[in-house]
């Protein structure tokens, strides 16, 4: 499983990342210490501390979707 680490440090970016989360068919974790919310949640991410970097995990194994949403996600990352 693989893992990426973001930062979602604004109310625009928390939208635009969940509205690119929300296309994809497979579960998208996101920790945050020992919280795990679904990256699908706009209302699960605000209730995380938004200034601490995020784990996300994404539940799939295929590489060619791994590529395409790291590349969506490519500019959270950190």
């Amino acid at each position: 499983m693989k893992e990426f680490q973001v930062s979602l440090n604004s109310i625009d970016k928390v939208k635009t990342f969940v509205e690119k989360m929300s296309k994809y068919p497979f579960d998208i974790d996101i920790v945050s210490g020992r919280y795990v919310i679904d990256a699908k949640s706009i209302m699960g991410i605000f209730s995380l501390n938004l200034e601490n970097l995020l784990t996300v995990i994404p539940h799939t194994d295929d590489e060619e979707t791994l590529a395409k949403f790291s590349d969506d996600i490519k500019e959270y990352m950190k």
